[in-house]
């Protein structure tokens, strides 16, 4: 597995344990949840993107969601499951803040986490609105 996908995995989980009211900003970064022998074996490269990842999209809070719920369709934004919203905002994120990382690699490695992690039909939810928000941004 590719470090920037593991990068990606502990972001997603760190973004569903805030928005689950689990933890503050500072603490997530330190990522509490792992077994301490595998925090402490954690790669370097691989703690800093999701670090980046965390903070920014943490960061930008109030502009990632916007982005989300301007691409919902027949969709409340409060009725959107944990594990997708925690993969939309990462991959939101990225796609408004990151601009150096293609938009394909961001959509495609939220698809591959959501169909780890979410429903069934998740990826295809996510792959809809992540595409509406990166034609979005292309269109502008």
């Amino acid at each position: 597995m590719a470090s920037r996908r593991k990068a990606r995995i502990l972001a997603f989980q760190a973004l569903y344990a805030w928005d689950a009211g689990g933890g503050v900003e500072r603490d997530l970064l330190s990522f509490p949840w792992l077994e301490e022998d595998k925090r402490a074996t954690l790669d370097d490269e691989v703690a800093t993107f999701a670090r980046l990842l965390i903070a920014g999209t943490l960061e930008n809070i109030e502009a990632v969601d916007e982005s989300i719920r301007s691409h919902l369709q027949n969709w409340a934004f409060e009725r959107l499951k944990r594990v997708d919203l925690a993969v939309l905002r990462i991959g939101a994120y990225s796609l408004l803040f990151q601009g150096e990382i293609p938009a394909q690699i961001t959509i495609d490695e939220a698809i591959e986490i959501v169909k780890e992690y979410g429903s069934e039909d998740s990826y295809r939810f996510i792959n809809g609105v992540l595409d509406g928000i990166w034609k979005s941004i292309a269109a502008h």
